[in-house]
């Protein structure tokens, strides 16, 4: 099971310096405008102290994280629901990623274009949203007609259906994002269905040209920038916010951590973004320890239950799913081998209704 971040936003203002830092790639960052036509991805291990000291006790022969993956979409324009800047094939690029990264230029360059003349961060997060908004509308417009002309023969599904449409498009309409209407969002087969882009997470990255990571305590405030007025970036939205100097983070990416360390550099707080994605798409991870050949991490849709999971691992696991033998991380560590867990009592035995707790590792029975 893997799952993908969309990293979006005007021209210019860092998505492929970013890309290029995450993943450490090698990918245009030209000074122009759409420099980047077709997708770059790349897939990123994900940062996980737990995995390491599983694999300390277990000591197996491979050690295999979790991995989620980054898509460089080209930057989008005003109108580009309508087709500017070939903004209709951006936007579909956007409907195939489960998140959205959203890029946002605060530094200020002058032998760096800004589509826009100059950067304006509430106004450029206003454009993409906008443009967002409107594909979506016009998404639901196309399915409408459809579902009308099926609910007049009175067909329960349709007309169920079309109660639903109408109160997206209502929501749609007043500009509301569609992942901060929960009465909408538990429709998620149908919002699936359709690919609508405003029910997707969104993270926020601010790229300003002063390194945050010298001020652990950097946010939005230190940049001039009032999370919650300007862009309903509270701890309670669906919406996280991230501070980078992605220029200095993508400069980091070609050393090596004894180079950063004898050249003392600050080192790089990609981390956090990485782990802000998974907490966004609200997964979890369980790990497996495969015999003592293989210590492996798994990425899981938080609330799933233990069969779900094995066919995460491999689909026989799921079919053929008799019970599995369950540990927390911690305690497994603490006695210092799987042997030594069982005989402490500490390995529980679940049937096929538990549900996986963030940090399990499971030994499956099929």
């Amino acid at each position: 099971m893997s799952f993908s971040i969309g990293i979006i936003g005007l021209p210019n203002v860092g998505k492929s310096t970013l890309f290029k830092a995450l993943t450490k790639q090698s990918v245009d960052i030209s000074n122009y405008p759409f420099c980047t036509i077709d997708p770059n991805i790349g897939v990123v291990a994900v940062p996980d102290q737990r995995l390491e000291k599983i694999a300390a006790v277990v000591k197996p022969k491979k050690v295999t994280p979790t991995v989620i993956e980054f898509v460089d979409i080209a930057g989008l324009v005003r109108k580009a629901h309508q087709g500017e800047g070939l903004g209709n094939q951006f936007l579909a690029r956007i409907r195939e990623v489960d998140a959205i990264c959203q890029v946002v230029r605060v530094f200020k360059n002058e032998k760096i274009t800004h589509v826009e003349g100059r950067p304006d961060p509430q106004r450029d997060i206003e454009i993409i949203n906008t443009e967002l908004l409107m594909k979506d509308l016009e998404t639901v417009d196309k399915h409408l007609e459809k579902v009308r002309k099926q609910a007049k023969s009175d067909d329960k599904k349709s007309v169920e259906e079309l109660a639903i449409l109408n109160k997206i498009k209502e929501a749609l309409s007043q500009e509301k994002t569609l992942i901060r209407q929960p009465e909408i969002m538990v429709n998620q087969s149908l919002i699936k269905e359709l690919g609508l882009l405003t029910a997707k997470p969104v993270i926020y990255v601010f790229n300003v040209s002063q390194d945050p990571s010298t001020r652990p305590t950097a946010s939005l405030r230190d940049y001039g920038l009032n999370e919650q007025k300007d862009y309903g970036l509270s701890e309670q939205s669906e919406s996280k916010a991230t501070v980078f100097d992605l220029k200095t983070e993508a400069e980091l990416s070609e050393l090596t951590s004894e180079e950063i360390q004898e050249l003392e550099l600050p080192s790089s707080q990609l981390d956090k973004l990485i782990k802000t994605c998974y907490q966004a798409l609200d997964l979890i991870t369980f790990y497996t320890i495969t015999g003592g050949q293989e210590t492996r991490a798994w990425t899981l849709r938080k609330g799933l239950s233990v069969p779900q999971a094995g066919g995460v691992v491999h689909s026989d696991f799921e079919e053929k799913f008799i019970r599995a033998e369950v540990i927390n991380w911690q305690k497994l560590v603490e006695a210092d081998s799987w042997a030594s867990a069982r005989e402490r009592g500490l390995v529980r035995t679940e049937g096929k209704e538990y549900i996986v707790q963030d940090g399990d590792v499971i030994e499956f029975k099929i």
